[in-house]
């Protein structure tokens, strides 16, 4: 009998120590350099429980994949041809509330974190942080419902601080250093995840607030103020 008793007790013991194993996290991934997207999908497939199950190159192809196959979260950058990762941002939070939606970019502006967060992003991941950060991220924004890296979060926590330079927004301040260092409002654009239209009305309201009238004024008072060097 007390063999029997034994033998009987085993399954129920092995049944309490089997472990349930995690559910999985579906994750669509968004950018238009295939490079990139590879890179972020294998450092993702290291993460037993998390499983990439789309990518897209565009916005509107970001939206529409979305639409099909519903993922827990979305990983997207900013800058892409056609409809930008904002605009999609906005687009798919509107459509699947539900749906977390993280942004990974290597332009981290306060300016351009609070735009995607105001179009429903739930946090924000550079593209320089350490590999295991991608997993953590997915992870954290399930579990919390927010990820910031932790450069960004820093950012974000401190008080906004006037300027010294004429009553110059910090985005103005930014838009002028590039001006002043010889770029264009498309290069400009691409680096601040703007459009050339803003960086245009950025330049003008610059002119205006400085009385000035041509690039040459502007690169003389962005190295009289120190905001480059020549």
């Amino acid at each position: 009998m007390t063999k029997l008793r034994s033998a009987q007790s085993r399954p129920d013991e092995c049944s309490m120590n089997h472990t349930v194993p995690p559910p999985v996290i579906r994750v669509v991934l968004a950018d238009d350099h295939d490079l990139v997207r590879s890179g972020m999908k294998a450092l993702l497939a290291l993460v037993p429980d998390i499983q990439v199950v789309g990518e897209a190159s565009t916005g509107s192809e970001l939206v529409a994949l979305v639409d099909s196959v519903l993922p827990d979260v979305v990983m997207t950058d900013i800058a892409m041809p056609g409809m930008d990762g904002i605009a999609a941002i906005k687009e798919i939070h509107e459509r699947h509330p539900a749906v977390l939606l993280l942004v990974l970019s290597l332009h981290y502006t306060i300016d351009l974190v609070k735009r995607a967060v105001a179009a429903g992003a739930a946090g924000y991941v550079m593209k320089d942080a350490p590999g295991f950060e991608l997993g953590q991220s997915v992870h954290s924004v399930m579990a919390t419902g927010s990820y910031f890296s932790p450069a960004i979060a820093k950012r974000l926590l401190q008080p906004p601080q006037a300027t010294e330079y004429d009553g110059l927004t910090e985005r103005q301040i930014e838009v002028l250093k590039l001006i002043a260092a010889g770029k264009g409002s498309k290069e400009i654009a691409y680096q601040l995840g703007l459009s050339s239209k803003t960086i245009d009305v950025h330049r003008s309201r610059i002119m205006e607030r400085l009385r000035m009238n041509d690039i040459a004024s502007l690169t003389r008072y962005a190295v009289r103020k120190g905001l480059i060097n020549l």
